[in-house]
C-alpha cells in the first residue's frame, strides 16, 4: 500500500482524489495549504503527491523542488484549474511526474497516478545501484542529484545522450563520467570539438582520408569516428557542426558505417554518441541552421546541467574540493578560508559557472602566496568590483513608507529626502569598499575610481575615521 498526499484547497477535488486513491488500495492524506503540505511531506513518507498550483499561501510550483528534496522523494503530479504551457514546462523541468488540468476526467487523472505507483514499486525492486565514478563532479544539491540520476540511467544504456548547459557547467566532465561508468569504459573516449573545425577539413577529421585524396594528403589517416569504434564519441558544441556535414553524419549515426575521403569501401564503427551544446538547437532547427531529423536522433536521453547560480549550496563543497586539489598541485599547505571569503563566493553570480569558480580559486591561491588563509582580498579584482557594485544596490536606502499620506504628514522637502537617501547609499558603499579592499587605500581608489583626496574627504564626511586610519597603515 502506498501513501499519497493531496495538497489542494478545493474540498471537492481533494475528496474525489482521496476516493480514487482509496479505491486502488492506497492511503490518502490531505492538506489545504502549502505549509501544511510541506510539513506533512517532511514528517511522513509519501510515494505520490498531488499538488495544486494556486493555493492560499502561494504557488505549488514554488515548493515543487522542496517536495522533491524530502527523504521519500515522492513522485509529484501537478493538478491545476488554470492550464498554462509555461507552467507545464516549468513543472516537468523541476521533476514533476505529470501536469494535469482539473477539467480532465477522473480516468485521465487516474492513469498517471497508477503509472507513478508502478514506477515506484519497480524502482524499489531494483538492485542497489553501484557507486558511480564521478571524478570532479562535486555537489549534493537537488539539482546535482537529478544530474547524477541521469548519469546513472545513461551509463546503464547505450542510447545517444545529449547534454545541454551554459559554458563552464561541466558538460565534458559529465560525458566522460557516462563513458567511465558504462560497459564501454575500457575503450576509447574520443572528444571532438565541433567549434574548432576548419570547415574544409571537417570530413577528413571525422571520417579520415586516403593517401592522395586531396593536396597534402601524403598518407592515409584514420578519422575520429573510426578511433571511437567500440567506445564513445563525444561531440562537444555540436551546434557548431557545419550544415554541409550534418546530413552525412546523420547517416553515420543511423548506419554506423561511413567512407573515408577518397575511399571506396565502407568502414564500420560501433560507437556510442554523446553530444553537448550551450546553444538552443530547437531554435536553430526552426531557423533551418540545424537539421531537425539529426536533432531528434541526438536527444534520445537528455539532461540540462544547472548553472552554478541556481545551486549555490554546492559552492562550499566545490571550494573545499578544488582548493585542496590546487594546493596539492602547487605543493603548498592546504589553505583555509575566512567566513567572508566564503560569503563572497556565495554572493557572486558566477556567469562562467564552475569553470570560473575554479579559475578564481586558483588565482586566489596564487595571490595569497604562503599565507594560510584566503580572504576576499585574494579574489580576482573583477569579482571584487562586481561584489562592491552589487552591494550598493543590496544596501540601498530604506524603502519609502507606503502608508497613507495622511498618517505621515508633514512630508520633508524632496531635496532633503533625496540627499538623505544618497547619503545612506554612499556610506554603505564606502564601508563595503574599504572591507573589500582590505584597508588598502590604493586599491580602494582603483576600484571606486575616486582620487585619494576625494576618498579621504568622504571618509571624514561619514565619520569613518577608524577605517581611514586602517587604510593608511
Amino acid at each position: 500500500m502506498a501513501n499519497v498526499l493531496i495538497i489542494d484547497d478545493d474540498e471537492i477535488i481533494s475528496e474525489m482524489l482521496s476516493d480514487m486513491v482509496s479505491i486502488w488500495g492506497h492511503h490518502p492524506e490531505t492538506a489545504a495549504t502549502l505549509q501544511d503540505g510541506v510539513d506533512k511531506a517532511r514528517g511522513d513518507s509519501f510515494d505520490v503527491v498531488f499538488l495544486d498550483i494556486r493555493l492560499p499561501d502561494g504557488s505549488g510550483l514554488d515548493v515543487l523542488p522542496v517536495l522533491r528534496e524530502v527523504p521519500s522523494s515522492p513522485e509529484i503530479i501537478i493538478i491545476t484549474g488554470y492550464g498554462d504551457p509555461d507552467g507545464a514546462e516549468l513543472a516537468i523541468k523541476n521533476g514533476a511526474w505529470d501536469y494535469i488540468e482539473k477539467s480532465s476526467s477522473i480516468k485521465e487523472m487516474e492513469l498517471p497516478f497508477v503509472r507513478a505507483i508502478q514506477y515506484r514499486q519497480e524502482k524499489r525492486s531494483k538492485m542497489p545501484p553501484v557507486s558511480l565514478k564521478r571524478e570532479g563532479i562535486i555537489g549534493s544539491s537537488p539539482q546535482m542529484q537529478a544530474c547524477l540520476d541521469f548519469l546513472a540511467q545513461t551509463a546503464n544504456s547505450d542510447a545517444n545522450a545529449f547534454i545541454f548547459g551554459e559554458t563552464g557547467t561541466g558538460k565534458e566532465l559529465f560525458a566522460r563520467a557516462i563513458h567511465d561508468n558504462s560497459m564501454r569504459a575500457h575503450r576509447n573516449f574520443v572528444v571532438v570539438d565541433c567549434a574548432s573545425f576548419p570547415e574544409t577539413l571537417v570530413e577528413s577529421i571525422l571520417f579520415g582520408h586516403e593517401r592522395g585524396a586531396f593536396t597534402g594528403a601524403d598518407k592515409a589517416q584514420d578519422g575520429l569516428i573510426k578511433q571511437a569504434h567500440g567506445g564513445t564519441l563525444f561531440l562537444d558544441e555540436i551546434g557548431e557542426l557545419p550544415a554541409s556535414i550534418q546530413k552525412t553524419f546523420l547517416r553515420v549515426l543511423q548506419e554506423h558505417r561511413f567512407r573515408t575521403v577518397g575511399g571506396k569501401q565502407e568502414i564500420e564503427s560501433q560507437f556510442r554518441l554523446i553530444s553537448a551544446t550551450n546553444k538552443d538547437l530547437v531554435d536553430l532547427a526552426s531557423r533551418g541552421i540545424f537539421r531537425e531529423d539529426l536533432l531528434f536522433r541526438l536527444r534520445t536521453l537528455g539532461v540540462e546541467l544547472p548553472p552554478l547560480r541556481t545551486h549555490k549550496e554546492d559552492i562550499k563543497e566545490l571550494a573545499i574540493h578544488f582548493v585542496t586539489k590546487i594546493c596539492e598541485r602547487y605543493g603548498t599547505g592546504i589553505k583555509g578560508f575566512s567566513a567572508d571569503f566564503l560569503e563572497a563566493l556565495m554572493t557572486y553570480d558566477w556567469p562562467g559557472n564552475v569553470r570560473e569558480l575554479i579559475n578564481a580559486l586558483e588565482r586566489a591561491i596564487s595571490a595569497s602566496y604562503h599565507e594560510p588563509t584566503l580572504f576576499p582580498k585574494h579574489l580576482p579584482t573583477e569579482i571584487r568590483v562586481s561584489l562592491a557594485r552589487a552591494s550598493v544596490f543590496k544596501e540601498s536606502p530604506q524603502e519609502y513608507d507606503t502608508k497613507p499620506a495622511s498618517s505621515r504628514l508633514p512630508l520633508q522637502p524632496l531635496k532633503e529626502f533625496r540627499d538623505a537617501a544618497v547619503a545612506r547609499a554612499e556610506k554603505g558603499y564606502l564601508e563595503d569598499l574599504i572591507r573589500l579592499s582590505a584597508g588598502n587605500i590604493k586599491e580602494a581608489c582603483r576600484i571606486s575610481g575616486l582620487s585619494r583626496p576625494r576618498l579621504y574627504a568622504l571618509l571624514k564626511q561619514y565619520n569613518l575615521k577608524n577605517l581611514k586610519r586602517e587604510s593608511e597603515e
